[in-house]
């Protein structure tokens, strides 16, 4: 008897093709928003912060991303690690070369030179596409690293090889550097995180977002049809490695602080986004957090539990962690393909039935 659509009548096309169009969905949204923003800012503390709420939000922005290429466009990438490094080394030269800009625009312009380079290594879908476009991205993951590690210019020749967030405030309140407060971070990646989601789920919804899914599921029926391949695919490109630029900016300059490229945006960086979309369900918003939700708080959870509570070694949790993505990741390719989003779609239809499930 919670969740029903029975008296919730609609008036117009607008009102029923709304992203919440049941009116308790609208309420669990607006709920979970104002947890999100009323409560967790006055209660977080570094550890949750550093280790599950700020992380989670930055690599939902990743998925997201991600998701619009691979899960709306079809087009399969494997880097996301060194697309994350682009935005992250734009920001730090943005934030080095104009100190008097605020924080908050070097992020979104870091973001844009994310998308323009990922127009560039997108140029290859428009003559391959499958596993010989997976191994083009893969190629433009490595050669990403490689720069950056091999020309002095991008860390600003720093003996170390590293680049370092210089301290920057909004309206007063420290967002980067050592002075930083768990809620700041948290609100900053928050507010961005949620712009960013529901600029994604409009495209989606939209003119964009069809022309995206009529390439994904059939690029030659899609050509005759007036979808031009060439702008379709490169503006999907554009937009996801704006995402993931604004992803690694956030990661570089409020999460770590710190980063040498290998470490921080090596390939196990886009293993790891790749594992969120495909756990959280490809082609879909929801699933992007789901997936990220997933991936940060499993190795949260396995520490606690078998090293923390148990006392096993922290090298023997890694290694389980790693079994049990690889085994659910082959559970979900098998058993459910469209992941987490599908399971609660599923669990939502048997709620609408409820106490007649079919």
């Amino acid at each position: 008897m919670l969740y029903r659509e029975a008296g919730d009548f609609k008036t117009s096309y607008a009102a029923d093709g709304q992203t919440f169009p049941i009116r308790f969905d609208r309420w669990r949204y607006y709920a979970v928003l104002a947890v999100a923003f009323g409560v967790i800012p006055f209660v977080i503390t570094d550890y949750w912060a550093n280790a599950v709420f700020v992380p989670f939000l930055i690599y939902a922005i990743a998925a997201i991303g991600l998701n619009i290429l691979t899960g709306y466009c079809g087009q399969v990438s494997l880097g996301t690690g060194g697309f994350m490094a682009v935005g992250a080394y734009a920001c730090y030269k943005l934030m080095t070369a104009f100190p008097e800009v605020s924080i908050i625009l070097h992020v979104l312009l870091a973001g844009g030179v994310t998308a323009g380079v990922g127009i560039l290594f997108g140029l290859p879908s428009l003559r391959i596409k499958g596993f010989y476009l997976a191994v083009a991205t893969l190629a433009a993951q490595f050669f990403l690293v490689w720069l950056f590690n091999k020309v002095p210019w991008f860390y600003n020749y720093s003996a170390s090889g590293q680049i370092t967030a210089p301290e920057r405030t909004v309206l007063g309140i420290a967002l980067t550097g050592p002075n930083t407060s768990a809620a700041a971070k948290y609100l900053f990646c928050l507010c961005l995180c949620v712009a960013l989601a529901w600029v994604a789920r409009n495209l989606t919804r939209g003119a964009m977002g069809r022309k995206w899914m009529a390439i994904r599921d059939m690029d030659i029926a899609a050509e005759i049809i007036g979808v031009n391949p060439l702008t379709t695919k490169l503006s999907a490109f554009a937009v996801s490695s704006f995402f993931i630029g604004v992803a690694g900016a956030l990661f570089f300059a409020v999460y770590l602080g710190a980063a040498e490229v290998g470490e921080a945006f090596g390939i196990n960086k886009s293993f790891l986004v790749l594992f969120m979309i495909i756990i959280g369900g490809l082609g879909s918003i929801f699933g992007s957090f789901a997936g990220a939700a997933f991936l940060v708080l499993l190795p949260v959870f396995l520490k606690n539990v078998l090293v923390g509570a148990l006392g096993w070694p922290t090298d023997l949790a890694a290694h389980i962690e790693l079994m049990i993505v690889g085994g659910l990741i082959v559970v979900f390719l098998i058993a459910e393909p469209h992941g987490l989003a599908q399971l609660w779609r599923v669990a939502k239809e048997k709620l609408r039935l409820w106490p007649f499930p079919h």
